[in-house]
């Protein structure tokens, strides 16, 4: 069929409707089932994206890399010392040799705002694999995961235990307000999202029949839910002394066992990645040596239990990765 997602960019879900989200997660449904099945074909054979990664990752630059390939396409990653960008070469200059080059642009690292000069001029799609306010596409990963799980968006109850404030509270909120979901936030009220995204995200809510809930009660805002959701204290970036005092705040919103029995047997355990949840990386140790934490924003028993679908989670950037690039640059999907 015709594309209409054909050149859009995927800087904020706020710039897509609820009919384009489900285009792309129909289409990355799709092309994870062509995967398996062996039947995937080489559609974008020959064009060329670019990965501009200010922060690493394993998921994301994996998922890019991958989903590029099986479309036929060739990849430049360029890492955070990779390119003049920001240093010796303005973004604006950059994006604009880059367009010339480059079929599409993919930017991971801390300004939105950088990732909103790279669209404006370089004049070829662009997709967020991250920035300080929003994470467009883990928000795809996750809804197809939910999807898969209950075979539906719409009504599912959607709890978010941590810092709300952070890239993954912003854009979990904005795709529950556009797909009729009902989100919580269950954090401290320092940690609450932004006033003006709440007041934005309620006016998407009134439209889709979504529902926005705001809450520090543990035991009220996860009770009976479908999905528990959290993520790290302390985000990419952020300064090691913010530690100490994120701890002292969180502890309380700690995903364990208790808080998933409240949210009900039905009940799946979602996290983007990593996780501290042991004491199997060298962070997880040290918060280990200096506060005496075993784990931090989920418990071990938690991540490895069977309502945790965080592997599916991680998979599925593969796929609907895939499907942005695919939607992006193509004539037909």
């Amino acid at each position: 069929m015709n594309n209409r997602l054909k050149g859009k960019s995927l800087l904020t879900l706020l710039d897509y409707t609820k009919e384009e989200i489900m285009d792309l997660l129909n289409l990355s449904i799709k092309l994870k089932n062509d995967k398996k099945a062996g039947l995937e074909t080489k559609p974008l054979l020959g064009r060329n994206v670019v990965l501009l990664f200010e922060k690493d990752s394993t998921r994301t630059r994996c998922a890019f890399e991958v989903g590029a390939y099986d479309l036929g396409m060739n990849v430049t990653y360029l890492g955070p010392t990779g390119s003049q960008m920001g240093k010796k070469e303005s973004i604006k200059d950059t994006a604009r040799v880059l367009g010339r080059m480059y079929d599409g642009i993919e930017y991971r690292g801390f300004k939105q705002e950088t990732v909103e000069i790279l669209a404006q001029y370089s004049k070829v799609p662009v997709w967020n694999g991250l920035t300080d306010m929003y994470h467009p596409t883990q928000i795809l990963a996750d809804f197809m995961t939910i999807l898969e799980k209950f075979g539906k968006l719409e009504g599912i109850k959607l709890a978010y235990f941590g810092d709300a404030r952070n890239n993954m509270g912003n854009s979990l909120m904005i795709g529950s307000a556009l797909m009729g979901m009902d989100f919580r936030a269950v954090a401290p009220k320092a940690y609450w999202p932004n006033k003006d995204l709440v007041a934005k995200c309620e006016e998407l809510a009134e439209k889709s029949g979504a529902k926005i809930t705001l809450t520090e009660d543990v035991k009220s805002g996860g009770k009976n839910v479908d999905v528990i959701y959290t993520d790290v204290w302390v985000s990419m970036g952020e300064s090691e002394t913010a530690w100490a005092e994120r701890i002292h705040q969180m502890e309380k919103y700690q995903v364990n066992e208790k808080v998933l029995k409240n949210a009900g047997k039905k009940a799946i355990f979602m996290h983007c990645l990593p996780a501290f949840h042991n004491l199997d990386t060298v962070i997880g140790m040290d918060i280990y040596k200096k506060f005496g934490n075993e784990c931090l924003e989920v418990t071990e028993g938690v991540f490895e239990s069977n309502q945790s679908v965080v592997f599916d989670e991680a998979e599925n950037r593969l796929h609907t990765i895939k499907a942005v690039m695919y939607a992006s640059l193509a004539d037909q999907i």
